[in-house]
């Protein structure tokens, strides 16, 4: 069988599972207006979906490694169309969360098994590593790409067309899947670690809620207080648990090896930056700047064509520095365009942030395969269905707290300097509540208040936004920093080869 076609077939619906992360957030102006979707209801939206996909992965890692690869990827596929179709009938915010948390469960199912079956099928460490480097490419470009995605498909149909296009791409991977992808499991895996499943997403998702739902409730108030250090405390019982129990879905003994660890800490934080970025950038050339859905997609490509460029070509890069300076370069480069960004005014236009999304783009497509070979060159054959899965949980989870952190910080700042002003408390009680509600609620009621007090509401609230968009991007910059510092101290200076198969791992061919 030709491994390259292997690797295509694979790539395709990996494509629109990675694209679905971020294909919603051109759409966000939309359901603000169809929805009435409040700034939490958004960030709800777009992490649900980030949250069950990277919250179960290593559930299903371990369902890959058990029943087969190539059959939780089928699976997964029917899954997934499945839901998109859910999704796109959805007539409320709420039922749109939902479908969205039930799309992530069939992709789930879908990226580990990908990413395990090439570990499996490339064998030679260069060839492995250009592999790498086009998966990592695809899932960079699919995040990157969902707003040009997303903005094409909103410029000619309703907004439930951006879930309906994973349809027939889903079945298309369906019918080439059976025949072209090898089957690949471990003999014997353990049994499933559903406890450790449960703690996992319950602890993530009190730890969202309590962040997303800040701005709302207050950040010093018993429910998030409360709800912050409850998720923490379930977290910390999953670690616990997973240290003790026989057969653990998180393998706590990976992170003693260097490369494993240091390799995780950096895609969570280049994730937490890129997706962080493109939902509070979407918004700023939308609500900001007066693009339609189909401009702001477009002013996207810059980010989306790096990351697919760069990072196809990062095995070459890797080749000449190592891993260690190669994810450092790229997790810098993220930090000064996030820094660049954050520069940005109510008088900025699109090229005043276009060379640091482009930025961004570059030091993405250099860190996730560097990182991502890196960690799975750690792992014996027969665990690169966990290994894979916990690589996937780290890159979402990384990506849920960029939404749920620079959204709340920015929505904080927002709702703060909106209500330091005048221009709101001119208006009657039901309207103040609205506008403070989200940027894109703030300019419907000015322009249904109208005259000077309109302009004047408009005026301050794009001033909000702007104030809380600089803090948001700030604090992201200085993250990445530290995320620089920790791969220079940990992340070794190449790659390793896998380590030997075990005997209890078997690779079966499709018939015929």
């Amino acid at each position: 069988m030709n491994r390259w076609l292997t690797l295509a077939v694979l790539c395709v619906p990996l494509l629109i599972v990675s694209l679905d992360n971020t294909v919603l957030n051109v759409a966000l102006p939309t359901l603000v207006r169809d929805l009435h979707a409040s700034d939490s209801e958004l960030q709800w939206i777009v992490d649900a979906y980030v949250l069950v996909f990277g919250g179960l992965m290593l559930v299903s890692g371990s369902i890959a490694d058990r029943v087969g690869r190539k059959r939780t990827f089928l699976v997964g596929l029917a899954l997934f169309a499945t839901c998109s179709t859910w999704a796109a009938l959805s007539n409320s915010a709420a039922m749109l969360i939902t479908a969205r948390a039930s799309m992530g469960l069939g992709a789930t199912l879908i990226m580990p098994a990908t990413l395990a079956i090439i570990t499996n099928t490339f064998t030679d460490r260069g060839e492995r590593q250009r592999a790498l480097g086009i998966w990592a490419g695809t899932t960079g470009a699919g995040v990157a790409l969902g707003p040009i995605v997303g903005g094409l498909l909103l410029a000619h149909f309703a907004w439930g067309s951006v879930f309906l296009i994973n349809v027939p791409i889903a079945l298309l991977g369906l019918v080439a899947g059976i025949p072209f992808v090898p089957n690949s499991r471990n003999e014997h895996a353990q049994r499933l670690d559903l406890v450790g499943s449960l703690l996992s997403i319950l602890g993530l998702g009190l730890v969202l809620w309590s962040v997303i739902e800040a701005p709302a409730h207050g950040w010093a108030s018993a429910e998030v207080l409360g709800t912050g250090a409850g998720g923490l405390l379930t977290l910390a019982g999953f670690v616990g648990w997973e240290s003790r129990t026989s057969h653990p879905m998180l393998k706590l003994r990976f992170f003693r090896q260097a490369g494993f660890s240091g390799a995780i800490a950096s895609t969570a934080t280049m994730s937490f930056a890129l997706m962080g970025m493109l939902f509070v950038l979407t918004q700023f050339l939308q609500f900001q700047l007066g693009y339609s859905a189909l401009q702001a997609g477009i002013r996207m490509l810059p980010a989306a064509g790096a990351i697919a460029v760069v990072a196809p070509l990062s095995a070459i890069v890797v080749r000449r520095l190592g891993t260690k300076l190669t994810v450092a370069l790229g997790l810098a480069l993220v930090a000064a365009g996030l820094w660049q960004i954050s520069g940005a005014t109510v008088t900025t236009t699109y090229s005043g942030v276009v060379a640091g999304a482009i930025m961004i783009g570059v030091g993405a497509g250099l860190v996730m395969p560097a990182s991502t070979g890196s960690l799975m060159g750690t792992l014996p054959l027969e665990h690169t269905g966990i290994g894979s899965a916990t690589n996937g949980t780290f890159l979402n989870i990384g990506g849920a707290l960029g939404v749920a952190i620079l959204g709340s910080i920015m929505a904080t700042r927002y709702q703060h300097n909106l209500t330091a002003g005048a221009a709101v408390h001119t208006l009657p009680a039901a309207a103040q509540q609205t506008a403070l509600g989200s940027l894109g609620a703030a300019l419907e009621v000015a322009t249904h208040v109208g005259g000077l007090l309109g302009i004047g509401l408009a005026t301050a609230a794009r001033a909000a936004f702007m104030s809380g968009m600089h803090v948001a991007l700030e604090i992201a910059a200085g993250v990445v920093l530290g995320g620089v510092l920790l791969a220079l101290v940990v992340l070794p200076s190449r790659p390793s080869e896998p380590a030997p198969q075990a005997a209890s791992f078997t690779a079966h061919a499709p018939p015929g």
